[in-house]
């Protein structure tokens, strides 16, 4: 049986991750309150932001402006800093 989690960012019980998605309490965080739907949602916006500001994961203001961008999505409802094509109109 999937583990469920009441999810932060959908609002409602929902199928939760299988593992923790990175170490650390926000993983473990990430882990107990978000639903695999949002962490898939998630996955996408990173992809974008990696993508369009051509970050890299070894450089660690890159992975810091990552975390933030991360925790507003998921935990704050707050729009993300998304590049400018990007942004609605």
């Amino acid at each position: 049986m999937a583990r469920v989690v009441k999810c932060v960012k959908m609002g409602e019980e929902l199928e939760g991750l299988d593992f923790v998605p990175f170490p650390g309490e926000l993983g473990k965080k990430v882990f107990e309150n978000v639903s695999k739907e949002a962490w898939k949602q998630w996955l996408a916006q990173q992809t974008i932001l990696i993508n369009e500001y051509r970050l890299s994961s070894l450089d660690p203001k890159a992975r810091t402006f990552l975390q933030e961008e991360m925790q507003k999505f998921l935990f704050n409802d707050q729009d993300i800093d998304m590049p400018e094509e990007f942004k609605a109109i």
